[in-house]
């Protein structure tokens, strides 16, 4: 299994294949990021009308493995499946309202809930409990998106449960 995916290939393809692929452009590099919530209570009351579970990314602020779950994995299933998914920076100050309505900050939330690797991604149903086994860590590409598709399935069991 190739560690480029799907999607990505495509366009590597394409701009293999394009007319004046030798060309370089220079453009500035704009990294793809997932929106970080004012709410989670919100959040998780529009996720589970859609029948989803409400994913939380936890970043670091420059982690090469947060980009890559992010922009490879995280924002084309929030894309193409319609999942709901926020990022939360473990290392924040923002601020942030959490699922049971308490003012927090995105630090204190990471601190909360554990979290000691980023990125790790959580699965949240009814209440803000955790719903499928945490995706911890990003250095298995080759098997990260399944890793995630069976979380998000889990998920989605359990909140019909």
């Amino acid at each position: 299994m190739s560690s480029v995916s799907s999607p990505r290939r495509h366009w590597l393809k394409a701009a293999l294949l394009a007319p004046g692929a030798g060309v370089v452009l220079t453009a500035p590099v704009v990294a793809a990021e997932l929106p970080e919530p004012a709410s989670l209570a919100d959040e998780l009351i529009q996720a589970q009308a859609q029948g989803n579970p409400l994913l939380v990314i936890v970043t670091l602020r420059g982690c090469p493995f947060c980009k890559i779950a992010t922009e490879n994995y995280l924002i084309p299933l929030r894309r193409e499946q319609g999942v709901p998914i926020v990022q939360i920076n473990m290392r924040s100050g923002q601020a942030i309202q959490g699922f049971g309505g308490a003012a927090q900050t995105h630090a204190s939330l990471s601190q909360l809930w554990g979290i000691k690797v980023a990125p790790t991604v959580l699965f949240f149903g009814r209440g803000g409990v955790e719903v499928a086994e945490r995706l911890v860590g990003g250095y298995l590409p080759d098997f990260y998106g399944a890793y995630l598709d069976e979380r998000v399935r889990v998920a989605r069991l359990a909140l019909r449960g």
